[in-house]
């Protein structure tokens, strides 16, 4: 009897101290009365959490918290509104995406008429800029191939060179290709196009990826301020996106420093692993760099940890590398690292303990990339390495399974997979409906039971992961509505989207035990919602807003709509 007693006090202890605890040492801050959705192990519910010094110390019912609330706590009353674990985007260039948002920005637009008048009122009002930048223009803009002579009407005095949305093509002017040096007599270099007239052999204004470097390496570099300014700018839009950790997925030491600098000051406003980028044309001999940026750039929020190397290119363009050629071509695009070449390297950066990033979109890339990864795990063994393909648009069918077996994370830009013209008009057409049927096959991969990720690849598209679950839910562009989903065999559930922007990503990062779901000892790392997205219809996901953004406790975005001042 007497073990007894002691048994049953033992057990009681805990939560008494527990209490005691709680009554001596009260929250921070509390929020209550809302629909918390934990994404925790179990996906389980709650109504109230309590904060003290940016962590979780109350998971649980309204009832429940008062214990945790003291004379200075301050009480959030959520009225309702959704609390998740603040959004993980796996792949994003807020450096780049904010350098360019400080120039001619043509993200959004989609016809010449919307886009010369925006480069003319661009290079009126900055006379002083030497070289007219900036990017965004859709590849459907004049077949994907625009023509110099467009931007010379506009800006004859001056060199122009704008990148498409999706980073892979620019567009330049006359006078920058005289500056480059480019004429019909230039070759292409390895891995890169310079598209010209038919008739002629004269380059047309159009270049495609490392044809691009040939006008790149004559503009001045950015200033170490403009990298600073450029990722102000990325940070603002991922707060305001509920964002509060990612992977950087191209830095260069100038992207690096950038980070460092906002890190040691206390403004880098999301948790980032940094993906450091592998110059093809600097091979294996940049890795020891790598190794002294990795012990370099490891503050508070920043670990450069990661590796990333761009295996391909695009469809649209048709410098992705496919297995079978493009329709009506002898041409399968081309691979960065043929297979001989991207196995040692990646068996090396695995030795090392790297994390790699590859960008894999054509079902060649793809199909490579996994066999690098597995000559890595053969040579090295198998660890907890985290590597993980993104963009993935094409799959070889049979390499689905490969992601599980190998323990590699599929990062998906869920964005995308809608029959927008991208589909319809550039990628469809080139690839033939069997073919096709493997696009962003994201359901396919879930059910290997592989690790689902996602990432926005900002600037390409839009950062905010709302309107991607929404696109993954339905397989319908975001203004379509209610109706019927493109291949709708690859629907996926909202459960699973929320998951691959919350602790899907942190495990990308490797941050599941201190980030990624709502638990009591994680970080406070919060995003506050104006509806439950269980209560709506899967086409109204994207009209969310989001209200408040909370990393480790402290505000870093608070929408003016939400105009709640915490009481105490």
């Amino acid at each position: 009897m007497l073990a007894r007693l002691l048994t049953i006090l033992l057990a009681m202890l805990p939560s008494t101290l527990l209490a005691q605890a709680a009554a001596n040492r009260p929250a921070d801050l509390v929020f209550q009365h809302g629909a918390v959705y934990t994404v925790d192990a179990s996906r389980s519910w709650a109504e109230a959490v309590a904060l003290r010094g940016g962590r979780i110390i109350y998971v649980g019912s309204d009832a429940g918290l008062a214990a945790w609330i003291g004379p200075e706590t301050r009480c959030v009353d959520l009225t309702g509104k959704m609390l998740l674990p603040g959004f993980h985007d796996s792949h994003v260039h807020l450096v780049g995406g904010g350098i360019e948002l400080g120039e001619c920005d043509l993200n959004g637009l989609k016809t010449i008429e919307e886009v010369l008048p925006v480069v003319k009122r661009y290079a009126d009002n900055h006379p002083d800029k030497k070289w007219i930048r900036g990017g965004g223009w859709p590849l459907t803009l004049s077949g994907g191939n625009p023509h110099k002579e467009l931007l010379d009407k506009i800006v004859p005095d001056r060199p122009v060179l704008l990148d498409a949305y999706d980073g892979h093509s620019s567009w330049v002017n006359s006078r920058a290709l005289e500056i480059a040096g480019i004429t019909k007599e230039t070759a292409d270099p390895p891995r890169g196009r310079i598209e010209r007239d038919p008739k002629t052999g004269e380059p047309t204004g159009t270049l495609r990826e490392s044809a691009a470097r040939l006008v790149i390496n004559k503009i001045p570099p950015y200033s170490h301020d403009e990298y600073v300014a450029g990722l102000q700018r990325g940070l603002e839009v991922a707060n305001r996106c509920g964002i509060t950790s990612v992977q950087e997925a191209r830095c260069t030491e100038k992207h690096l420093d950038a980070l460092a600098d906002l890190d040691k000051s206390g403004r880098l406003s999301v948790r980032t692993v940094a993906a450091m980028w592998f110059d093809p044309l600097k091979g294996t001999n940049q890795i020891p760099q790598f190794v002294e940026w990795r012990s370099k750039y490891h503050g508070k929020r920043l670990r450069a940890t990661a590796v990333k190397i761009f295996q391909d290119g695009v469809i649209e363009s048709k410098t992705a590398a496919l297995l079978q050629p493009y329709l009506k071509s002898e041409d399968r695009g081309w691979l960065n690292f043929e297979p001989e070449a991207l196995k040692p390297i990646a068996a090396e950066l695995d030795r090392l303990g790297f994390q790699i990033h590859i960008h894999a979109i054509g079902d060649r890339s793809i199909q490579s990339s996994f066999d690098a990864l597995q000559f890595a795990r053969d040579r090295n063994g198998r660890r907890d390495s985290r590597h993980h393909l993104a963009h993935i648009q094409l799959f070889d069918p049979t390499d689905i399974d490969r992601f599980r077996k190998l323990g590699v994370i599929a990062n998906f830009q869920p964005l995308w997979a809608w029959a927008d013209p991208y589909i319809v008009d550039m990628t469809i057409p080139v690839l033939g409906p069997e073919r096709s049927r493997w696009l962003y096959p994201i359901r396919s991969v879930a059910k290997t039971g592989a690790v689902i990720a996602c990432g926005s690849d900002w600037s390409v598209t839009s950062m905010n992961p709302l309107e991607a679950m929404q696109i993954a839910v339905t397989r319908r562009g975001l203004k379509e509505g209610p109706g019927s989903a493109w291949l709708p065999e690859e629907t996926v559930d909202l459960p699973l989207m929320i998951a691959a922007y919350t602790i899907n990503g942190a495990y990308v990062n490797f941050e599941e035990s201190e980030t990624g779901s709502i638990e009591v000892g994680k970080s406070a790392d919060l995003v506050v919602l104006d509806r439950n997205l269980f209560e709506i219809p899967a086409h109204e996901i994207h009209h969310t807003k989001v209200l408040q953004t909370m990393l480790a406790g402290q505000e870093v975005y608070r929408d003016a709509t939400w105009p709640q001042t915490p009481s105490r």
